[in-house]
């Protein structure tokens, strides 16, 4: 596995990994501040196919490892 950290002034803007024979997988952390200043920080991943064989194009379903 490759793993890219994209970071601007040591804040991390995004993860990337690239699986061996499996999805780019793609990990951004987001911090939301609330009216109270209180702050959550959430993380969404999105992972997309380089198979070609995956039905919900451009992400990655699974289809890779023949179970689909």
């Amino acid at each position: 596995m490759l793993c890219l950290t994209l970071k601007h002034k040591n804040i991390v803007l995004a993860k990337v990994n690239l699986i061996e024979n499996g999805p780019l997988v793609v990990v951004v952390e987001m911090t939301i501040t609330h009216e109270d200043r209180t702050t959550d920080v959430k993380d969404t991943r999105a992972s997309f196919c380089r198979c070609g064989k995956s039905e919900n194009m451009p992400f990655c379903n699974g289809a890779h490892k023949g179970e689909l």
